[in-house]
């Protein structure tokens, strides 16, 4: 089967950072789906994987963790699916990546795709959805229709998560969202998908806020530049609220947090998947209630760039593009 991989970390400026390969389809264990892959996205991980993820001894290594397929095969033991349906999910970061024309995943963390999306639209929300509704829902703690009187600050709310979590919390809480951004389409962007307003995190979280006329905030969904925001994070917090992020910080000192009795609250998607918590089929549970959400007309994709066929030299492109923090909504590619 085809499949884009890497054998070195590389700089994605060179050619060989990512490969256009030939490799064995896989076999599916019990409890798995094979999916012929019709469409994928780009996230932030992908990036990091490549650069810092050697791989072993004489293999390559495939990313993407984002997919919209067909089920081609079924496991021994598999319950809810069959083969010919589509489908959409994020796979487990320790299995090989659905960036191949085959790809087996666990179909506890899979659901039937949106029909009214194409491919390449249902391909942009996996990861993203599911961090932003274990972050919102598991790891805040606001309750589905709850949340009424406080106020919601997103920091990095045009990137792939804050798209998808202004849109669940603007649909399923009773949240004031307040969306952070910097430039003049992704303030509109946030604004689109249902922000509530939009403050400028160029300038000083705590002062930005004042200046737009809030006070300060319950919750905060920290989602990229956790390191640099930190301390106006703080600042901008109400005693007793809470801090969610998603991003790698080098260091972490949590004592500034205790003068106001802060909470902090680390979201990982692939937690329930390494791990196989006895939970893990939350993760097709929420997929399938958020397809339901897009048939509806109620969330919509957060595709914003797409980089043609699925191979190495527009992956190439995806990757920079994600490198230089320039990008917004998501990045999809579709079709080998």
């Amino acid at each position: 089967m085809k499949a884009i991989g890497y054998h070195s970390n590389l700089p994605i400026s060179h050619p060989e950072s990512l490969l256009d390969l030939e490799l064995p389809a896989p076999v599916p264990m019990p409890r798995d789906l094979l999916v012929r892959v019709q469409a994928i996205s780009v996230n932030p991980v992908d990036t990091k994987v490549r650069k810092n993820t050697a791989p072993a001894a004489g293999q390559a290594k495939v990313l993407g963790w984002d997919a919209v397929g067909t089920v081609e095969a079924i496991g021994s033991g598999v319950a809810n699916f069959q083969v010919g349906e589509r489908v959409y999910y994020a796979g487990s970061i320790i299995r090989p990546g659905a960036n191949s024309e085959l790809h087996a995943v666990d179909e506890r963390i899979v659901a039937r795709a949106p029909a009214s999306l194409s491919d390449a639209q249902a391909a942009a929300l996996p990861l993203t959805t599911i961090t932003a509704y274990e972050l919102l829902f598991d790891r805040l703690g606001v309750p589905q229709g709850g949340g009424a009187g406080q106020t919601l600050l997103v920091v990095g709310g045009a990137g792939g998560v804050g798209s998808i979590l202004i849109q669940l919390a603007r649909q399923l809480t009773q949240l004031r969202v307040i969306a952070t951004a910097s430039r003049p389409e992704t303030r509109q962007w946030c604004l689109d998908l249902g922000a509530h307003a939009v403050i400028d995190h160029s300038q000083p979280l705590a002062s930005a806020l004042a200046t737009g006329g809030f006070g300060p905030v319950d919750l905060v969904a920290s989602l990229t530049q956790t390191q640099q925001h930190f301390t106006q994070i703080i600042a901008s917090l109400k005693p007793q609220g809470r801090l969610g992020l998603i991003d790698d910080m080098p260091v972490l000192d949590v004592m500034p947090l205790k003068s106001k009795a802060l909470s902090l609250h680390w979201e990982l998607m692939f937690t329930r998947s390494m791990f196989e918590t006895p939970d893990m089929a939350e993760q097709g549970r929420l997929l399938a209630e958020v397809a339901a959400l897009v048939d509806a007309g109620r969330i919509r994709s957060t595709l914003s760039s797409s980089f043609g066929s699925i191979n190495a030299a527009n992956l190439r492109q995806a990757h920079a593009l994600i490198e230089s923090g320039k990008a917004h909504g998501k990045v999809v590619l579709a079709g080998f």
